[in-house]
Order: structure tokens, then sequence, then C-alpha cells
């Protein structure tokens, strides 16, 4: 579940149909955006991110993960 992303919601009292309304989508579609059951487009992410003036990977931490690649790849000089 996308806590951040519920939280600014409740925080300003709104109901997931309230903010479907706001941002123009269906309310099913802000329950699977919340749930991760869906992945937002990123023109509906940047409308999220652009009411509640918070950036998107504080909103969708699970879609900007980072990975690091700890592996290391030597150098082999071919003779």
């Amino acid at each position: 579940m996308r806590t951040n992303l519920r939280t600014e919601r409740e925080k300003r009292s709104l109901s997931r149909n309230q903010m479907a309304k706001k941002l123009g989508i269906s309310e099913v579609y802000v329950r699977k955006i919340e749930s991760g059951s869906s992945n937002p487009s990123i023109e509906v992410a940047k409308l999220f991110a652009e009411y509640f003036e918070k950036p998107l990977d504080y909103l969708f931490p699970d879609l900007f993960l980072l990975s690091f690649d700890t592996k290391r790849i030597e150098n082999k000089e071919v003779i």
C-alpha cells in the first residue's frame, strides 16, 4: 500500500470519490493506485504530486526505488 499517498488524502479529509473528482479520474482508479494494485501513468502521478505539493518519490516510493548493483565486474585483459 502507498501509505504516504493515502495519508496525504486523509489529512485533507478527502474521500476517494472526492479525490477522484478533483483529479478527473475514477474512484476505482484512486483505490487501485493507493493499494498498489495499479500503477498510475506519469500524467496521473504528476496530478497527485501537484495537488499534494509533494515529490513523486514520496507519494510513490515503490515506483522510484533505486537499485544499486553491488556486483563488481573485473576487467580482464584479453591477449
